[in-house]
């Protein structure tokens, strides 16, 4: 009896360690990447290599950030890549008139606007949240490209110039911006009310709205925090690469989804956190830099991604699957 009770705490014990990789598998991803990496390249390592990812990646994070809140809502935003496209370009046309307060003011403005239509389009009319944003992405890419008639537009004001070169604590400041969203809506989703009512609205609206919670305005705003979070990236990449151009963005919409994936969100909608968000963001730009310092070419890199963000979605739906049938018994 003695050893069958150890024996059967021993089993329970080996149950609970699988369920803990299943949860936290991105964890053990990205660590086995940062391991293998080092050992491919020895210059992955190196401080200018580890700040140059993270400054390329602050963008990318905070177009995660935003559409993890709207994946919880079970929704999708594919316009935020052409947002940031929109957002360099009126930053770079607004500057030339007004100062950078108003201009980033303004900027944001536009695309707060702009994100609330498509919230009011699937939270109040009921439309595809694909079919708005897909129709967003298409809307938001032509205005950039009619704002500045298909050319790049040169930012003149330095202090934005200067923003994604100058340090703090040898940490560009770009990188610090993106931390504090980062924890600020880390926050958020843990501590507030806004955050939990986001998630119970992606695992059960009805019962969310039968409560007296109105369920339209957390999908709306979601969606307007994708967008504003889109602005922010539009102007950083201006800041970075010192112009605003109709083609910033392009296809970040997807890297977007797959960092949410990856992070092990439910596309249903009702999961996901921010950490693990980031931490997929941190796994794509991962395998980018390592495969741009082994020199090998863009379409290997995309199609390792999507192998990934399969295997992603399969894990998801083992862990699912398993969840469920414990459930029934």
């Amino acid at each position: 009896m003695i050893k069958f009770g150890k024996l059967a705490k021993f089993s329970r014990t080996k149950i609970n360690w699988l369920e803990f990789f299943k949860n936290n598998i991105v964890v053990f991803v990205m660590l086995g990447l940062l391991i293998v990496s080092a050992m491919i390249s020895p210059a992955f390592m190196t401080a200018m290599n580890i700040f140059n990812l993270l400054r390329q990646l602050s963008p990318p994070t905070l177009l995660a950030m935003g559409m993890l809140f709207v994946i919880m809502t079970g929704g999708i935003d594919l316009s935020v890549g052409s947002v940031v496209a929109m957002s360099s370009v009126f930053t770079a046309i607004f500057l030339q008139n007004h100062s950078l307060p108003v201009s980033i003011l303004m900027v944001i403005l536009i695309a707060a606007g702009f994100g609330g239509f498509n919230g009011y389009l699937v939270a109040r009319r009921r439309l595809a949240p694909f079919v708005v944003t897909l129709a967003g992405m298409t809307i938001a890419r032509g205005i950039a490209f009619i704002a500045s008639r298909g050319m790049p537009i040169r930012v003149t004001d330095n202090v934005l110039l200067r923003f994604a070169i100058d340090r703090f604590l040898n940490i560009p400041h770009i990188v610090w911006f993106a931390m504090f969203v980062v924890l600020i809506l880390a926050l958020v989703q843990r501590f507030t009310v806004f955050g939990r009512f986001v998630q119970a609205t992606g695992s059960n609206e009805t019962a969310v709205t039968l409560s007296g919670i109105n369920a339209s305005f957390y999908k709306i705003s979601v969606y307007v925090l994708s967008s504003v979070l889109a602005a922010i990236a539009g102007i950083m990449i201006a800041s970075r690469v010192g112009m605003g151009t109709p083609l910033a963005g392009t296809m970040m919409e997807l890297d977007a989804i797959a960092a949410v994936v990856i992070g092990g969100a439910s596309l249903a909608g009702g999961k996901g956190t921010v950490v693990k968000t980031l931490m997929g963001v941190l796994v794509l730009g991962m395998i980018g830099n390592i495969m741009n310092l082994q020199n090998v070419p863009s379409h290997p890199q995309q199609v390792l991604q999507g192998v990934i963000i399969i295997v992603a979605v399969l894990l998801q739906s083992g862990r699912k699957s398993a969840d469920i049938s414990s459930s029934t018994r």
